[in-house]
């Protein structure tokens, strides 16, 4: 089982407790850096060292899946280690907001892309409330325009 912290760790202690067979667990995080190259500016993401996958059935765990971005690229890394298996499980998907061509493998709920979700080891926006026992819906998501209504 890879688990990406911060925001996977509480749903992989709980599915965990689900599997009946032997696991092992890697934690990642992702690091997103703005880099430039070349005179041109981009985002790029960096993760710390690969797990040995090689011939393993491998379960990439992450809380919510959104883009998708950050979860396709973890999984190309994890499958240059050759595993047997590499399945994706998230907690919460937000397919509205999905920008690359992403299947899940397994999710828990899948909800609209407005509500941010505070508890179960998400954060508030100002790191608060990650602590609560439930999944809580902590109010809307900043939209493109910053939350801001379009005047008319």
């Amino acid at each position: 089982m890879v688990v990406t912290l911060d925001r996977g760790f509480v749903f992989a202690a709980d599915l965990i407790r689900q599997i009946a067979v032997l696991v092992v667990c890697h934690f990642v995080r992702e690091d997103v850096r703005d880099v430039e190259h070349a005179g041109l500016a981009r985002r790029e993401v960096f993760f710390g060292s690969r797990p040995e996958l090689k011939s393993r059935d491998v379960l990439l765990v992450d809380a919510v899946l959104e883009s998708g971005v950050i979860q396709e690229f973890l999984l190309r890394r994890l499958g240059e280690s050759q595993p047997r298996s590499i399945r994706l499980a998230v907690l919460l998907d937000k397919p509205a907001r999905r920008r690359v061509g992403l299947e899940l493998d397994y999710f828990g709920f899948r909800t609209a892309s407005k509500y941010v979700w505070v508890g179960y080891g998400l954060a508030a926006a100002n790191g608060t409330r990650c602590n609560l026992r439930q999944l809580s819906a902590g109010g809307r998501a900043a939209s493109a325009n910053g939350g801001k209504r379009r005047k008319k």
